[in-house]
């Protein structure tokens, strides 16, 4: 039986506490720079840089890994919303730049980051696509703009298979249901430009018959 007082016993607690503290505020720290990294990887991915985008998610990765290994002893911390957050932004940039370039979609094993941050990464990563997506229209290439508006239905198809409480995926119904928002419009966006783009080509070749005709 312990023989502490009841100041004593305080005392430790407060020491650990102020550990805990210590901790906590260099991974909030830590957490804010992993999301402007991951960010800004997102946003050489829409510029088309890959080289930038690889590297800035290397350096988001590196550091997210390191972070999780120091808060091992602090499961609190770790669990704590900031951290999480900061995970999901990292595996979204990941996810973006794996859809956008091509490449095989990146596992929650391989991005060290927990099921619910990486199924609400998956929901907001198709909602970047939107951009990708118009920006493509922009340019007159339809067919790219179909392939990212099948990959964003693609993604929300699999997600409304998850129906779990929101204590177990942080929120994931909401982010589908605003994902849901998103792809409608993009599916809006994307058939008007086809639907135009076939009466151009028809009026085109309806002229060009009648230009052939006259000409006969």
């Amino acid at each position: 039986m312990s023989t502490l007082s009841a100041s004593e016993i305080t005392q430790q607690i407060i020491r650990r506490f102020e550990r805990t503290a210590a901790v906590r505020d260099q991974a909030i720290g830590e957490g804010r720079q992993l999301v402007r990294l991951a960010a800004n990887s997102i946003r050489a991915t829409h510029r088309g840089d890959d080289a930038d985008a690889a590297a800035l998610l290397a350096e988001a990765e590196r550091r997210l890994a390191a972070l999780a290994a120091g808060l091992r002893e602090f499961p609190s911390v770790y669990w704590a919303g900031y951290v999480q957050d900061a995970a999901k932004e990292v595996a979204e940039a990941a996810i973006t730049r794996a859809i956008v370039t091509g490449r095989a979609l990146p596992t929650p094993e391989s991005l060290a980051v927990e099921d619910a941050a990486y199924l609400n990464a998956l929901a907001e990563a198709a909602s970047e696509l939107r951009r990708q997506a118009l920006d493509q229209l922009r340019q007159g290439d339809t067919e790219r703009a179909e392939r990212l508006l099948a990959a964003m239905d693609d993604v929300y198809s699999a997600l409304v298979t998850v129906d779990f409480p929101d204590a177990i995926t942080s929120g994931l119904r909401r982010t589908t249901d605003a994902l849901r928002a998103v792809l409608e419009r993009t599916r809006g966006d994307v058939t008007m430009a086809v639907t135009q783009g076939r009466v151009e080509r028809a009026l085109r070749q309806a002229a060009a018959a009648g230009y052939g005709a006259q000409g006969g």
